[in-house]
């Protein structure tokens, strides 16, 4: 069975359930889950809502990242979905989950994930200041 669970670029609604049901596995003694959320500032600077747009090759790089992470940990499952579009305060932006058979390794994978899709996957956020400034944060 493949250990790459769940990978998405999605404009709906993110679910922590899914995600968490995407890992589960009988060899996992550990499964570190991380969740992102849209918060109301950012480098001391009140936000009101952010935009995330996606390269169309963006789910496949997320699998790309996926693969080296579950090549470099033992991984029972990995999962991961990152949100598109327009998103409020409170919003889910990206939910990612390791299980492997030990939490040490779990978190370990986990943080390599989270870590190695905002570094790789070509996501880009537009924040919208409550000033009526904006700021786009990772694109080149």
């Amino acid at each position: 069975m493949d250990v790459i669970r769940l990978v998405g670029i999605r404009d709906t609604p993110l679910s922590v359930d899914e995600v968490l049901r995407a890992v589960g596995d009988p060899g996992a003694g550990g499964m570190a889950l991380f969740v992102g959320a849209v918060r109301d500032e950012d480098h001391d600077r009140a936000v009101t809502r952010l935009s995330y747009s996606a390269h169309p090759s963006a789910e496949q790089e997320l699998r790309s990242v996926m693969e080296k992470v579950a090549a470099d940990f033992p991984v029972k499952a990995l999962a991961a979905v990152h949100r598109v579009g327009d998103l409020e305060i409170g919003d889910l932006a990206v939910v990612v989950a390791a299980a492997c058979p030990h939490r040490g390794e779990a978190f370990e994978a986990c943080r390599r994930l989270i870590d190695d899709l905002k570094a790789q996957v070509p996501i880009w956020k537009h924040q919208l200041f409550a000033d009526g400034d904006t700021e786009w944060v990772g694109a080149c």
